[in-house]
């Protein structure tokens, strides 16, 4: 009984490592679509785009900006590199969002 605890537990931990990691990764996410939905409100009521990305800059560290327009909305695209041990192989983030375009 010893030996199949002794194999088993290493495999244990591994899988509950890999689980939390996920969960990090997840709420990294979250944060970032949070950002670009709050960036795509902010272009679409007319704030500069260098106020939105330094706000973008505070709120979630290291993410790139863009933002475009089309068809009477404005879009914002935040991309990062996440964080954490389970990130090792180079993993991005990307966000999404569009808001009504009220600058005209």
């Amino acid at each position: 009984m010893a030996a199949e605890f002794a194999v088993t537990l290493p495999a244990v931990v591994i899988v509950l490592a890999l689980c939390l990691g996920a969960i990090g990764v997840g709420s990294q996410q979250l944060r970032l679509h949070d950002a670009a939905a709050s960036a795509a409100r902010a272009l679409g009521r007319g704030e500069s785009g260098v106020a939105v990305a330094q706000r973008v800059a505070g709120s979630t560290s290291g993410a790139a900006l863009e933002s475009w327009t089309a068809d009477g909305l404005i879009c914002a695209r935040l991309s990062r590199a996440a964080a954490g041990p389970i990130a090792v192989g180079g993993l991005r983030l990307v966000a999404e969002s569009c808001a009504l375009d009220g600058r005209g």
